[in-house]
């Protein structure tokens, strides 16, 4: 498969082994993901209790590409407020949309806000 960005969503739902597993488990090969989405996924299964040692095991093993959050997402990201802002898409979501925009890729994502922005973006819900 083509090279996708994923959503912190979509890499929980993957561990979680929830819904929408199987589309993100088949675009793993070439799969890229923001630090900034990396980092919630990590919050995430901290604040589930999961120990350091089994966050790293388990996130090392997908072998993802993590994207430092540069100048160039930091802009896009901002501007995207202005037309995401009424969605409730947060900071993360926009670091996550700006990065497969610059990456002219579609996103992964199982939050189904989103939706709204598929004409500016692709977009793919896992469910």
């Amino acid at each position: 498969m083509s090279e996708v960005v994923l959503d912190a969503s979509a890499l929980l739902a993957l561990l979680n082994d929830e819904a929408g597993a199987d589309v993100v488990a088949a675009s793993l090969p070439g799969a890229v993901i923001s630090a900034v989405n990396y980092c919630e996924t990590i919050t995430k299964l901290c604040n589930a209790g999961m120990p350091e040692d089994k966050i790293r095991l388990a996130l090392e093993s997908f072998n993802l590409m993590i994207i430092p959050f540069d100048e160039e997402q930091a802009y896009r990201a901002g501007l995207l407020h202005a037309i995401t802002r009424e969605a409730g898409i947060g900071l993360g979501d926009r670091a996550c949309l700006s990065l497969g925009k610059i990456r002219k890729t579609t996103v992964l994502t199982a939050d189904k806000a989103w939706q709204a922005f598929n004409r500016e973006q692709k977009i793919r819900l896992i469910r």
